[in-house]
């Protein structure tokens, strides 16, 4: 972590990384301050973002039964990007400030931003799975966890957990409401649950560009923060941890652990803000949501 401090205002779009947790936390860009930055969308970008988010959800829909013992991260990176690409849509990740792979597969105590490789799954073990996908210069982004075979009944509760975590926030989002509020739903629940919110990392706005402002902290306090206006867009994608909050960036520059080695786990979806509330792009087309999948 020490070698990437959070970022200024003016380097966060080229120093973001992609996948899950794609931006360092940064209070600044939570206050009201940084609400100057942020592009309000009208109905036809959310239209854009409707079409580009459900391919993202499709392309996790796909996946599904192939999350297996002995299955390799790689060979899950490979379906991925050819599905992808057959839908006429590139995989946003891929190239990305010399990310070498197409989605991003976390395993175990990997917190986020794992890069897919010839490791094979094995028994038990639960993933996270990210896709961003550009289509027609929109971006989709979402992630959920997998299980290879049945995992154990504390990794089956840290996804259930994490899952509704999430889900509380985006109930938090309206006209009015702050993300300090959306913060508070995830952090309080989750630490009722007696795991951790992961600090270090953080939700973004996002549209024809991979990240925008804002960054959306997944704690804080109720009234606090920027306030939520109509036609934001933005991530929700709470990492939650069995063990303690604080993460290690290992020797790649990407891929990001729990530092006492307890599993995490992470959902993900892309939500706008509405005039009665919140649109979520990335709902699953085949009504798959969390494990396990049927």
């Amino acid at each position: 972590m020490d070698r990437h401090p959070p970022m200024t205002q003016l380097d966060r779009d080229t120093e973001a990384r992609p996948g899950d947790a794609t931006r360092r936390a940064d209070r600044r860009d939570a206050e009201t301050g940084d609400a100057r930055r942020i592009i309000l969308y009208g109905p036809e970008d959310f239209a854009c973002m409707r079409r580009a988010g459900r391919l993202a959800a499709a392309t996790l829909d796909m996946i599904t039964p192939h999350v297996k013992p002995g299955v390799t991260t790689e060979e899950l990176d490979r379906l991925c990007h050819d599905f992808i690409l057959a839908h006429g849509a590139v995989p946003a990740p891929l190239g990305y400030r010399g990310f070498p792979k197409s989605i991003c597969t976390s395993v175990n105590h990997v917190v986020c931003h794992g890069i897919p490789s010839p490791r094979r799954l094995e028994e038990g073990d639960i993933l996270n799975i990210d896709v961003t996908v550009v289509l027609d210069g929109w971006h989709g982004d979402s992630s959920r966890m997998y299980v290879a075979g049945k995992p154990s009944v504390k990794a089956q509760r840290l996804m259930d957990v994490t899952h509704e975590a999430m889900m509380r926030g985006i109930a938090t989002i309206r006209p009015g409401a702050t993300l300090g509020d959306l913060g508070h739903a995830i952090q309080s629940f989750v630490e009722r649950q007696r795991f951790s919110v992961v600090r270090e990392f953080c939700g973004h706005g996002l549209g024809r560009a991979f990240h925008e402002p804002p960054n959306v902290l997944h704690f804080g306090r109720p009234g606090e923060g920027l306030v939520l206006r109509e036609g934001m867009l933005f991530t929700v994608e709470p990492m939650v941890n069995a063990g303690r909050p604080e993460v290690k960036v290992l020797d790649d520059g990407w891929t990001a652990v729990t530092r006492d080695r307890s599993l995490s786990a992470q959902f993900e979806h892309t939500v706008g803000v509405t005039a009665t509330g919140c649109e979520i792009f990335t709902l699953s087309p085949a009504g798959l949501h969390k494990p396990p999948y049927g």
